[in-house]
């Protein structure tokens, strides 16, 4: 079964599904027919915008009452600055062990480990479930969703309507005394991006002396929000997974006191997992976009400038306002304009029920001793827009040692992004064994 999986995946880097942000991007239309082919027969295809193209399959299951389950995954990548990589981003080669390419971890990985996983119960290779099994491979993740994953819930939440889902993110786990401490991605902060506009009066670049430079007042703003320490969220949930992980005991003192964490971040010794730590547990402010001026010797009047801000579940958007605030000071604040681009709250599922129990079990099958710790990501995807119907949606993975925690983490929009083939292999039976052992707890008790 997951042969199938590595000539799958290094198919989709291939395509060169890259989402620059724009409609005519994405290009998920090339997976969308990989995956007919892989499982050939083509799926209920929704394209909302030419060539930005999901696909959903579904299997029926034994009993209209039990539960459903869909798998979702992305089709879509991040572009790439190709003159960074030691080895061609959309080659797919595997080398030393490892699958390279755009996408190989975010989330290609995943996407074809769930199709090989789905394609034996719609090739009824395995049994029915008992309730219907979905496979939904979306666009446009990398953008926000609009196209993909939010539009189907939006317009068609009766292909994708569920009970439970399986999606990203997923990560290396942590071998401690006890065994595996395998993250279960349960929550994620909330996007509360921002643009800022600063009007300024024209001149002549050559004459700049007491001008009103938009573009100088953008950059002292922009310096200010980068630079301002951000308002700390230690929660129950933070808590619990730093303190299931293996760390030593002062350094989760450390990690779990706000007074104490900014410092204790500065000390950690990988800065992977440094940034990952400050962004599970500050409000964070990110200046991703600038633009000013029209021409080289013309003072702008006019500036903007776009920034990606993320919420943990214990923030909102007054904690933003406050933020900003504080760290532009009244002139600057009262001169800016400040538009609100994206809110969407935190969210989170509970860690129980039937999904959570058959991830718990597969772990213990494929990886023996094995506890399960819920993780909040720092990162948008798209379970927020069905966590906001209800469902209780997860993400997870099971990785061979060939990567640790925070080194996987790193590869997100990064350069050199790689999976290991083992850990892909694992991740595959893992899925397997998960929506397998879901099947046997939502099935009656006579099936039992």
């Amino acid at each position: 079964m997951s042969t199938d999986t590595i000539p799958l995946l290094q198919e989709m880097i291939r395509n060169r599904c890259v989402n620059d942000g724009t409609p005519d991007s994405g290009y998920e239309h090339r997976s969308v027919a990989t995956l007919a082919d892989f499982f050939g027969m083509g799926g209920t295809v929704v394209e909302p915008h030419p060539g930005r193209q999901s696909v959903v399959y579904r299997v029926p299951g034994t009993d209209p009452a039990a539960p459903t389950l869909t798998l979702l995954p992305h089709l879509d990548v991040v572009p790439v600055t190709e003159e960074a990589w030691n080895h061609d981003p959309f080659g797919a080669e595997v080398i030393d062990g490892f699958v390279w390419g755009r996408g190989a971890v975010d989330m290609l990985n995943l996407t074809a480990a769930m199709a090989v996983v789905f394609k034996q119960y719609l090739r009824q290779e395995l049994p029915q479930l008992p309730g219907d099994l979905i496979f939904a491979a979306v666009a446009d993740e990398e953008a926000g969703g609009a196209l993909g994953a939010g539009h189907l819930v939006a317009e068609r939440w009766d292909l994708v309507g569920c009970d439970y889902l399986l999606t990203e993110v997923a990560a290396p786990g942590f071998n401690t005394p006890t065994g595996l401490t395998l993250p279960v991605t349960v929550a994620e902060k909330g996007p509360a991006w921002r643009s800022l506009r600063l009007p300024g009066t024209p001149g002549h670049g050559s004459q700049p002396h007491g001008t009103d430079n938009a573009l100088v007042g953008l950059a002292e703003a922009i310096t200010k929000l980068a630079e301002t320490p951000t308002p700390v969220d230690i929660s129950p949930s933070w808590v619990e997974f730093i303190s299931s992980i293996g760390l030593q005991p002062e350094v989760v003192r450390r990690l779990t006191d706000p007074d104490l964490i900014d410092d204790a971040i500065d000390d950690l010794d990988d800065a992977d997992f440094a940034r990952w730590v400050h962004a599970c547990t500050h409000l964070t402010v990110a200046p991703t976009l600038m633009a000013s001026g029209q021409k080289q010797n013309t003072i702008p009047d006019l500036g903007e400038a776009s920034l990606d801000v993320r919420v943990t579940p214990g923030q909102d958007a007054e904690t933003v306002d406050d933020q900003f605030r504080k760290a532009l000071g009244p002139a600057l604040y009262d001169r800016i304009e400040i538009i609100d681009d994206l809110d969407f709250p935190a969210n989170r599922s509970d860690t129980e029920g039937p999904l959570w129990e058959a991830i718990a079990a597969a772990a213990n099958e494929l990886a023996g001793p094995a506890t399960l710790v819920p993780m909040l990501t720092p990162v948008l995807t798209d379970a927020r827009f069905f966590r906001q119907r209800g469902v209780t949606a997860y993400g997870v993975g099971l990785f061979a040692g060939d990567m640790d925690f925070a080194g996987a983490l790193s590869m997100f929009h990064g350069n050199n992004e790689r999976v290991g083939v083992t850990s892909v292999e694992l991740t595959t039976q893992m899925l397997a064994a998960t929506v397998a052992l879901f099947g046997e707890l939502t099935g009656s008790t006579d099936d039992r």
